[in-house]
Formats: structure tokens, C-alpha cells, sequence
């Protein structure tokens, strides 16, 4: 496989275009933007730079599309086919796609295959077998009447997707909507949109009809903007951060008050007890759940809460295993931690070290690496006696950076844990079956692991609370977002 990757590393790459009403579309005013791989610096290609005319261009086509029942008024069967004959597609392709993305966001190349185009074929054969298995409802009611509820597509939807796994996140929206009937209008981040281009021309191949998949490329403060303001968008779907997402529920609330779910990443808390059934496990596993994907994770455990008595073994079990993590070129399949999505977020993430440094905490690690590439690489940092009054502990830095606070108590435990803003994710080690317990009812967060960092499938819900966000990706609930329930009231 390294040797295919090899040859795709350099694979030349022609202009990327929107995809609108199921056409390759330029910009309307020519414009480009330029792609920087961060695995070494150098320009891979140009996208389309989107306006305001193209973006209501691909909304006008979505709405076409849903307003005549191109899509939604198909036969769940059918729609099911094109869904299943799309993923199969990118199945085929997956290794050219993952390379593609790596080469553009700098993801390890072990994680970007599996949670990229692999992880999206899970997630499109997942809601495509689903859509034939969503009935509506018979009300118990007076028997002089009959009360049917039905579930049907809300319309046009508004995705905006971030760049760390732009494919993942983007499916678990596009997979459910699409499944449930609705047509879409999708813009990538713009550091990680050439994947998602791919995947829909992937999907016209399949045999999506026009306007039901749309994507535009460009800035968000045009696309994004566009589309959050649109008259004729019902529903807008984000990840990002929360500054973003204030931005878009005041758009809606200017325009047509269009629903807005929000994932806006996390501070997770990982809390580890003295009696864990394995404490190099928990290490070994913590490290991950931060350093992977160079903690461009939305989940990332963060914070690090470690029982006072075990403080000192636990942060050096956890040095060691964070020192063994091989940081360097994403497209080497042996290497553990890929390169920094971009040079600015590199730049916030070493302010955070320095921060920290500055202001006498302990940090181990943290230093940018591997400059004579060109390329944005940076050796995973913990800070090791973090307050909680310390900036790293409390705001999200999106990168590998680990901080470690020392507790007393179980209920000193949770105070930490609930200290901040985010409630998105959360884990707990212990070997007491009632304290597991009792840490999921009491930390807020959408999802608590016990044991273990990470891996939850699409059998569960992924959502936050808080200013984490609402609404939920994956499982079944994610069709929430996307289906209406009308209520038909009949006299018999």
C-alpha cells in the first residue's frame, strides 16, 4: 500500500470547481483559492472561490430539486439503491481519496483512510438502509377519528463542515439528510474541501439527480454567510467553533428563523481514579484520545484529572507513552501524529505552551519539529500542573496539547470536570462499578466513556450541551433534524 500512496503523493491535481445543480461550476467571477499542504508547505491546486451569486445559485437548485420530488418523492427503495451504489463508489476509491485529504488537511495517513472514506461509507450505507424502515404513527385517539402522523423532509439544507475530518462530519449530515429525503447545499471548510468535491462527483456518478447534492467552496464569511442568511434554506447544520455558531443563529434569526443544530467542540475532561483496572492502559489510551490526529479532534481529552495520590506515576506513564507517538510525515504509514492543519493554527497552539511556560507551569513536550520541511509539525506538549484557573485548562486549544490537574475527591472531581463552558465529551476510569455510574449522571457532556477514550459507533448519538451545542449526529436520532412530523386528523 506505501508504494501506491507513494505514487498518489504526487499525483498532479487540476483545479477543483463547485458542484451545482450536478454540474462542475466555476466561480462566477473567476475567482480561486490556493491550497497549502501542511505536510511541507508547497501549493496543491486551487478551488473555486465562491460567491454570494454561486452560493444562491446552489441554493436555488436545492430548492428546485426538493420542490419537484426529484429525490424526495423517490421510492425509498430507490433512493436506497443510489445511496448504497454511492458508497460503493467510494469504497472503490478510497485510497486516492484519503491521500487527497492528507495531502490537503495533514491527518495521518492510518487515520484518514479509516475515518475519512471509509468512515463515510459506513455512514451513507447506514441511513440508506434505514430510510425503508421509518414509519409514521396511528394515533390512539376517539375512534370516530383517525390521527396519522407522518414524518416528512424538512427541505433545503445548510451544511457547513469543518477541516479536521471534513468527510467524517460532513457524511454523518449529508448520509442522514439526503436518507431522509431533503436536498443539500454543503460548504467546506477552507483548508479541507477537496474530498468533499470528489464525493459528490462521486455521487453524480451514482445517480444523485441534479440540485440534490450541492457543494460550494470559499470563504465563510461569503458561503457560510450566504447560507445561513438564505430565505430558502429550512435547516443549517454546523461543526466549528462557537464564535461561528453565534454568528449563524443571529442569521437565522434575521432571515426566516430556519433551525440551527450546532457542534461546537469541547474541553473534555478525562478523569482517572486510583483504582483504574489499568493505569498504563489509561495512559496509553489518554495519549491517544489527545495526541491523534494532533489533537484536531472535536472530543480530544484535553484535560487530564488524575487522582492525587497516583499524579506523579500517572504524568510519567503518560510522558512515555506520549514520547513513543512518531510525529512526522503524514503520508509515511508508520507515522502516529500527521502535521498541523494550517501555519496559523500551529501558531495558537505554541502560544498556549508559551503561555503556560510563562506563567510557571511544568511542560513536558510542546516544541514545533520537523521545520526544515516546510510542513507544520509540533511535538505533543503536556502541561503537568495546570490550575483551573490556567487559560490551557479552560479554552479549547485544538491541538496535541494535554493539561493534568491533581484531585482529592470524587466530588472535587466532578466540580473540575464540570468547570467549563463545553459539555461535548468526557471519560471516567475506575474499577468501582456504582462510581461509573454515578460520574455519567453527574458530569454534563453528551458523551461519557467508562474505561476507554474514543470509538463510540453509529449505533449511539454524538451532541452536546451546554455551548457545546444541541442536536445530534449519528444514530438514528440524527433524522430529528431532518424530518418534520405533520399531523393529519381525519373524521371517519
Amino acid at each position: 500500500m506505501q508504494t501506491h500512496i507513494e505514487s498518489l503523493r504526487t499525483a498532479p491535481l487540476a483545479p477543483f470547481l463547485h458542484i451545482i445543480d450536478g454540474r462542475r461550476v466555476a466561480a462566477s467571477d473567476g475567482g480561486t483559492m490556493t491550497v497549502i499542504s501542511p505536510i511541507d508547505g508547497s501549493a496543491l491546486t486551487t478551488y473555486a472561490r465562491g460567491t454570494k451569486a454561486d452560493t444562491d445559485a446552489a441554493i436555488a437548485a436545492a430548492r428546485r430539486a426538493f420542490d419537484d420530488g426529484r429525490w424526495s418523492d423517490l421510492a425509498p427503495a430507490v433512493r436506497k439503491k443510489v445511496l448504497l451504489k454511492w458508497a460503493d463508489l467510494i469504497e472503490a476509491d478510497a485510497l486516492a481519496i484519503a491521500v487527497l485529504g492528507v495531502r490537503e488537511n495533514g491527518t495521518e495517513i492510518g487515520m484518514a483512510l479509516k475515518a475519512e472514506p471509509l468512515s463515510a461509507v459506513a455512514t451513507i450505507r447506514y441511513y440508506a438502509e434505514a430510510i425503508d424502515k421509518l414509519y409514521g404513527e396511528i394515533a390512539p385517539t376517539d375512534p370516530a377519528f383517525l390521527g396519522l402522523v407522518h414524518r416528512e423532509p424538512v427541505g433545503v439544507v445548510g451544511a457547513i463542515v469543518p477541516w479536521n475530518f471534513p468527510l467524517m462530519i460532513g457524511a454523518w449530515k449529508f448520509a442522514a439528510a439526503l436518507a431522509a429525503g431533503c436536498t443539500m447545499v454543503l460548504k467546506p471548510a477552507e483548508t479541507a474541501c477537496l474530498t468533499l468535491v470528489r464525493v459528490a462527483e462521486l455521487g453524480l456518478e451514482a445517480g444523485l439527480p441534479p440540485g440534490v447534492f450541492n457543494v460550494v467552496t470559499g470563504e465563510g464569511a461569503v458561503v457560510g454567510a450566504a447560507i445561513a442568511e438564505s430565505m430558502d434554506v429550512d435547516v443549517l447544520v454546523f461543526t466549528g467553533s462557537g464564535g461561528t455558531g453565534r454568528r449563524l443563529l443571529e442569521a437565522a434569526a434575521r432571515s426566516n428563523l430556519k433551525r440551527v443544530y450546532l457542534e461546537l467542540g469541547g474541553k473534555s475532561p478525562n478523569i482517572i481514579f486510583a483504582d483504574a483496572p489499568d493505569l498504563d492502559e489509561a495512559a496509553k489510551v489518554s495519549a491517544q484520545g489527545i495526541f491523534r490526529n494532533s489533537g484536531q479532534v472535536c472530543i480530544a481529552g484535553s484535560r487530564i484529572l488524575v487522582e492525587r495520590s497516583i499524579h506523579a506515576a500517572f504524568v510519567e506513564k503518560l510522558s512515555k507513552h506520549a514520547a513513543a507517538i512518531k510525529v512526522g510525515d503524514p503520508l509515511d504509514g508508520t507515522t502516529q501524529a500527521g502535521a498541523i492543519n494550517s501555519e496559523r493554527q500551529l501558531m495558537q497552539n505554541l502560544a498556549f505552551v508559551e503561555e503556560a511556560k510563562a506563567n510557571g507551569r511544568s511542560v513536558i513536550g510542546g516544541e514545533r519539529i520537523l521545520q526544515e520541511t516546510g510542513g507544520y509539525y509540533m511535538q505533543p506538549a503536556i502541561v503537568a500542573d495546570a490550575a483551573p484557573q490556567d487559560r490551557v485548562f479552560r479554552d479549547e486549544v485544538f491541538g496535541p496539547v494535554l493539561t493534568v490537574t491533581p484531585f482529592d475527591t470524587e466530588a472535587e472531581a466532578v466540580a473540575l470536570a464540570n468547570d467549563t463552558a463545553y459539555g461535548l465529551a468526557a471519560a471516567v476510569w475506575t474499577s468501582n462499578l456504582s462510581r461509573a455510574h454515578r460520574m455519567v449522571r453527574k458530569i454534563r457532556a453528551g458523551l461519557v466513556h467508562v474505561n476507554t477514550y474514543g470509538g463510540s459507533d453509529l449505533s449511539v448519538p454524538l451532541g452536546g450541551v451546554k455551548q457545546s451545542g444541541n442536536g445530534h449526529d449519528k444514530s438514528l436520532h440524527a433524522f430529528d433534524k431532518f424530518l418534520d412530523l405533520k399531523t393529519a386528523w381525519v373524521k371517519l
